[in-house]
C-alpha cells in the first residue's frame, strides 16, 4: 500500500499543493486528474522519491521512503515501472534493446535469459514481430506499448503512466486502456495514471485523486466521482467529456 500523508510542495514562492493526502491500496488503479499546471507529474515524482516535499511523508508498506538512504531509495524505484508520456524510447537502438536496457542495467542475467524476459515482455503488448524495428519505424501507439514492455521487464510491484492516451486516436487509446487493465488483473500491479482523458479514466481506475487549486481537492471512486456534486469536479469532467464529444464529431 501506498499513503501519501500531507504532502506539500513548493518551487520557491510558487505554491504547487498542500497537504494531499490519500491511499493507494495494492492491487488498485488509482487516476489522478487535473488542469494542466496543477502537480500531477510533481506529485508522481514524489510517490518514488525522484523529488522531496516541502513537508509531509509517502508511505510504502509503512515506510517514509524520504527517509531512506541513497541506496534504499534506488532500490525502491526498481519496484516502479514508469510508462512516460512520450515514451522516452533511446532512437539509437532498436525496440529489443530498448526492453533490454533494464535487465543489463539492473540484473546479472544470461544472454538468453535476457532475450526469453524480452521477447514475453513483447507478447504481452502484442508486438513480438517488431523486435528488431528501429524506433522510428514505430507508430504512436506502437511505441507506448514498447514503453509499456519496458515498463514491465523487471517485474514492478507499481506502474505509473504518464498520459499513457495522450496524442493518440481513439481507437489507439483504448487499446493502451485494455493494455492498462490487463497488465493490472495479470500481474496484480498497482497502477498509477496521470490524465486528463476522463474516457480513460472511467475505463481504468478504481480510485480519482483530483488536483484543483492547490490541493487535493476530491477524492474517491469512480462511483462516488459520478454521483459528486462538488462543481470544481463537474466542471472538469464536463469540459473533458465535451472535448471527448467534438472530437469524436470531426
Amino acid at each position: 500500500m501506498i499513503e501519501i500523508r500531507n504532502l506539500t510542495k513548493s518551487f520557491g514562492d510558487n505554491l504547487v499543493w498542500e497537504d494531499v493526502s490519500f491511499r493507494i491500496e495494492d492491487g488498485e488503479t488509482t487516476a489522478i486528474i487535473g488542469r494542466s499546471g496543477c502537480g500531477k507529474s510533481v506529485l508522481l515524482k514524489h510517490i518514488n522519491a525522484l523529488m522531496t516535499p516541502d513537508s509531509g511523508e509517502v508511505l510504502i508498506d509503512g515506510k517514509n521512503i524520504f527517509e531512506l538512504d541513497y541506496v534504499g531509495q534506488r532500490k525502491l524505484r526498481q519496484r516502479f515501472g514508469v510508462l512516460f508520456q512520450g515514451s522516452a524510447l533511446f532512437d539509437s537502438i532498436n525496440t529489443f534493446e530498448n526492453i533490454a536496457f533494464p535487465l543489463r542495467y539492473f540484473t546479472d542475467l544470461s544472454e538468453q535469459d535476457i532475450h526469453d524476459k524480452v521477447m514475453a515482455a513483447l507478447r504481452h503488448v502484442n508486438l513480438e514481430s517488431a523486435a528488431e524495428k528501429g524506433t522510428s519505424e514505430l507508430s504512436g501507439g506502437m511505441r507506448k506499448r514498447v514503453g509499456l514492455a519496458r515498463a514491465i521487464i523487471l517485474e514492478p510491484q507499481y506502474i505509473m503512466y504518464d498520459e499513457p492516451t495522450s496524442g493518440l486516436d481513439p481507437q489507439t487509446a483504448d487499446e493502451i486502456n485494455e493494455l492498462i487493465i490487463v497488465m493490472a488483473e495479470q500481474f496484480d500491479i498497482t497502477s498509477i495514471v496521470i490524465t486528463h482523458d476522463m474516457h480513460s479514466v472511467l475505463e481504468v481506475a478504481d480510485k480519482v485523486a483530483f488536483l484543483d487549486q492547490q490541493k487535493l481537492s476530491w477524492y474517491g471512486t469512480i462511483d462516488q466521482m459520478r454521483q459528486s456534486n462538488q462543481k470544481n469536479l463537474i466542471d472538469f469532467i464536463s469540459a473533458s467529456e465535451y472535448q471527448i464529444k467534438s472530437k469524436s464529431s470531426i
